[in-house]
């Protein structure tokens, strides 16, 4: 009787043992899913900023409408990428489409305003300068963002690959949570020297 007791105590430790590590997978997976909606908003605002500084940008650079276009086409896609990585923010894919999407949007917006520059009224346009400082503004709570994000997922991915909880995880299909990291634009990157 007493080894049975003992059993079925160790059974009842095993079992709690399990949804412990369960209930804390599932935790630290909304936890990121809700870190995602985070960037979401921010990027959000950031696609709702752009067709106005096309338009503010399109009264001055005639003579530029393939950037301008560039720059509304490559906000399309990355919207687009978006709503299906916010739909399904557990999604490496999705969070990868993003990753690209972006890339391609802030390489367009950095040829814009470097072309932008040969404008010095559209430099000195009240409009444009509001625009660009939230803009700014934006992209930095995009930052602020991904890194919570970002931390959120490293802290999931870190629980969910310990032993034993991989016993878990593994078989209630927890899945790898996928960071966003953007590429750093050209402007930001070190130049390359090389001696001939």
């Amino acid at each position: 009787m007493t080894a049975l007791l003992v059993l079925l105590t160790l059974a009842a430790l095993v079992v709690f043992w399990g949804v412990a590590i369960y209930n804390k997978l599932v935790a630290l997976r909304q936890r990121f899913k809700n870190g995602y909606s985070q960037i979401d908003v921010q990027l959000q605002r950031r696609y709702d900023l752009i067709p106005n500084l096309v338009e503010t940008a399109k009264a001055y650079m005639k003579h530029e409408r393939e950037a301008l276009e560039a720059v509304i086409a490559a906000r399309n896609g990355a919207v687009s990428a978006n709503q299906g990585a916010a739909a399904h923010p557990e999604d490496a894919r999705a969070i990868q489409g993003v990753m690209a999407a972006e890339g391609q949007l802030s390489g367009a917006l950095g040829r814009l305003f470097a072309l932008a520059e040969a404008y010095p009224d559209l430099k000195a346009n009240t409009t444009m300068m509001q625009l660009s400082e939230e803009l700014t503004s934006t992209e930095n709570k995009v930052s602020f963002a991904r890194q919570a994000y970002n931390d959120a997922v490293m802290s999931y991915n870190t629980y969910r690959e310990q032993f034993p909880n991989t016993l878990i995880s593994g078989r209630y299909r927890f899945e790898a949570a996928q960071a966003f990291e953007l590429e750093e634009p050209e402007a930001r990157k070190a130049p390359k020297v090389a001696f001939g």
